[in-house]
């Protein structure tokens, strides 16, 4: 489902992109690649790369009980909830410099005017009838670093920095839809208690 999610918002920001300030090419790839032998491969990009994710807490207690339609009610172990930080990096240098930062302000100008993504409403026509990715829906907020967490990040991917902007990909469900157990459910309780005589 993360690759999923990824490539929805490859292809949304893709189309926004050619229709704002003409082609781009917006691949999901490892910027931390950018300066081995496979970095060629990245040059004159907008690259989309997961550096982290974090499971979201407050979500964390949901229920195992899922109740049938007139059947066994079903254990199921809850979803996992994840944030991922995304990482947009406009792989532009020299003479083309000034394309990225074009290609940066459109990139956050895109996320402006639309924060929230699902297959039901993208623009790449005919959702998949795959009933998971139907589910599938995310938002993005703009994360901001310190200088300090630029540092860090840079060089925990190991290359020079370029211009970037961070994003948080908030709230991906990811579920195996495995039962763990099925109980049948309770359609009446009997009692015996023994009824007092009356002596009245």
């Amino acid at each position: 489902m993360i690759d999923k999610a990824l490539l929805l918002l490859r292809n949304e920001l893709d189309d926004f992109i050619s229709k704002s300030i003409g082609s781009a090419d917006v691949v999901v790839d490892n910027i931390g690649l950018l300066e081995t032998t496979s970095g060629d491969t990245l040059t004159k990009r907008i690259v989309i790369t997961l550096v982290n994710l974090e499971e979201e807490s407050t979500l964390k207690n949901t229920s195992a009980l899922k109740k049938g339609y007139g059947g066994p009610a079903i254990y199921e172990n809850p979803p996992v909830f994840l944030n991922l930080y995304i990482l947009i990096t406009c792989n532009y240098s020299g003479d083309d410099y000034i394309h990225a930062l074009e290609r940066l302000s459109t990139i956050i100008k895109f996320f402006q005017s639309r924060n929230s993504f699902s297959y039901s409403y993208s623009t790449g026509g005919i959702p998949p009838l795959d009933a998971e990715l139907l589910d599938l829906r995310f938002t993005m907020e703009l994360y901001t670093l310190t200088f300090e967490q630029i540092n860090h990040l840079w060089g925990s991917l190991g290359g020079r920095q370029i211009p970037f902007v961070m994003y948080k990909l908030r709230l991906i469900a990811l579920t195996e839809r495995v039962s763990v157990r099925e109980v049948p459910l309770i359609e009446e309780i009997e009692t015996n208690i023994a009824k007092i005589p009356d002596h009245h």
